[in-house]
């Protein structure tokens, strides 16, 4: 309580006998209404006079002289033991408005209007808030069966040496507790992460042998992403690792911690009994303690509410406990990449190819330990898997996905010069051979008169240029033209020794061309 001068104490006293309520004493007097509400409470004593031997100071003063009595000159009303409101003589009246269900701006205006009401409205609204009835909050027992619902949080742990500056301070505590036993797992970590998160779930099941159907957390960045009432997003790596052990996750509703308060209530436990006051020198110092502490103590005491043995209902609960996995859960980093014009993706320095993922696209990438993955970036589908590269600078492209390149088309174009013929792969050798790479432009062009003249001829071609030691584009293609009008005169001259009919190209029944001409311009001048 604030000392106040022997005037302000006087003045409050004073007021108080009158009635006037404390927020108006407040107000006037500029003293805090906790003061206020002591004073009123407090026993009434006689105080010595200012001017007896009582009083303290070199030079006595007499008190201030008290407020005029009221208008009717009636007596003033002794001390109460508390305020009296400016509503109180219209409590009735109130209440059977607050029944009705008006609020208080409702209220003091009625009493503005009707009974001239002269103070403030804060008055109304102190004096309505008292009056209105509040229901407890109720609470449910949730009940679930063996193994159906396990409950994770973080808390504090007790204080540690961190190694790094030699100082103590306080680690992360991780619980998970077993609805149904409270049996429970905890661990200290130094640092937070998603692995981190998702190692201590393992480590966890480990401990009880087995996993359970459910596990109910807070809404942390380390297994919730985005906290949603109906569809919440689970981080991807903590999802992957729950469905690898048959896990569904159940986050709690944002700022609603009775849902999980099993665990809520072991961590108090823990912080509260086992870690109370006391001292470590390093993170495994703390996990050892803690875990004599669970099989020593936790386990063993009988449960408040249950009134049985935690460690007995864990051995009931230990056989509904689902099996755990045969393989361990691989962990993975994401990241998002975009496909370059040379159809791979960066990671980590190396490059990995991502066909059929189109150039520019942005997709997932997956980082294992040993192998990497390229998944479509929103629907998670598989595209590529390689190998992790083992060092950087290395590119992973397949021959048949690389761009074209002098140095890796040689044997390509061998191959397609093989597929026409002997005589064409033996000149397309010796002209690589005795031109080089420069040679393959031309190697290219004897390819691709393929599409201009059928492979036989291609090859009679090619054998007659090599014969005559011209092995050029030009003398295949001048050999390849000429034998294929050969072929064209021989096949008509064939015909026409079978009998074949022709083409007339000249009869009386056919008109000249300009006639036809003439015949559709006029017609279509006069559709116009």
């Amino acid at each position: 309580m604030n000392v106040l001068k022997p005037q302000q104490k006087q003045a409050v006293l004073a007021l108080l006998e009158r009635g006037v309520s404390q927020h108006e004493i407040a107000r006037k007097l500029g003293v805090d209404r906790k003061t206020i509400r002591k004073l009123a409470q407090a026993p009434a004593t006689p105080e010595a006079p200012a001017n007896s031997p009582m009083a303290t100071g070199p030079h006595p003063q007499n008190p201030p002289p008290r407020p005029p009595a009221s208008e009717g000159g009636g007596a003033i009303a002794p001390v109460t033991s508390w305020a009296r409101s400016a509503c109180e003589d219209h409590r009735a009246w109130i209440e059977a408005q607050v029944r009705l269900g008006r609020n208080a701006m409702a209220i003091y205006q009625d009493l503005v209007d009707r009974f001239g009401f002269s103070h403030r409205y804060n008055s109304v609204k102190r004096f309505c808030r008292h009056l209105k009835p509040k229901a407890p909050e109720a609470f449910d027992r949730l009940e679930f069966g063996p193994a159906e619902e396990a409950q994770v949080d973080y808390g504090e742990g007790a204080l540690t040496r961190d190694p790094v500056n030699g100082r103590y301070r306080r680690p992360r505590l991780f619980v998970m507790t077993l609805k149904y036993s409270r049996r429970s797992f905890r661990r200290v970590v130094w640092k937070s992460s998603t692995e981190a998160w998702a190692r201590l779930h393992e480590e966890a099941w480990r401990s009880f042998g087995g996993s359970c159907r459910y596990v109910v957390l807070d809404n942390l960045r380390e297994g919730v992403i985005t906290p949603d009432l109906y569809e919440p997003e689970l981080n991807r790596l903590y999802a992957a690792m729950l469905a690898h052990y048959g896990v569904v996750a159940d986050p709690a509703r944002v700022r609603d911690p009775n849902r999980k308060g099993t665990v809520e209530n072991a961590i108090q436990h823990t912080q509260s009994t086992a870690l109370k006051g006391r001292r470590f020198e390093s993170l495994d110092d703390q996990n050892a303690f803690l875990a004599h502490w669970e099989e020593t103590w936790a386990a063993q005491r009988i449960h408040g509410r249950t009134k049985r043995q935690v460690q007995e209902m864990f051995e009931e609960e230990r056989p509904y406990l689902q099996p755990l996995p045969l393989t361990a859960f691989r962990y993975f980093s994401e990241g998002t990449r975009t496909v370059q014009d040379d159809t791979t993706v960066q990671v980590a320095g190396a490059w990995y190819a991502a066909r059929p993922a189109p150039i520019g696209a942005r997709v997932l990438v997956r980082v294992y330990a040993h192998e990497i993955e390229i998944r479509d970036a929103k629907t998670l589908a598989l595209i590529r898997r390689h190998p992790r590269a083992a060092r950087q600078g290395t590119v992973q492209l397949p021959d048949a996905e690389r761009l074209f390149n002098p140095s890796r088309e040689t044997h390509r174009i061998l191959a397609q010069a093989h597929a026409i013929g002997p005589h064409t792969h033996a000149l397309c050798q010796e002209l690589f051979e005795r031109r080089g790479r420069v040679g393959q432009r031309a190697l290219w062009g004897i390819i691709g008169l393929r599409r201009r003249y059928p492979a036989p001829i291609l090859e009679q071609a090619c054998a007659l240029a090599f014969e005559r030691g011209t092995a050029t584009y030009k003398a295949v293609q001048a050999i390849a033209k000429q034998r294929l009008a050969a072929v064209c005169q021989a096949m008509e001259a064939q015909a026409q020794s079978d009998g074949a009919p022709t083409l007339t190209q000249h009869h009386e029944l056919i008109r000249e061309t300009a006639a036809y001409a003439a015949f559709f311009k006029r017609h279509a001048r006069s559709d116009a």
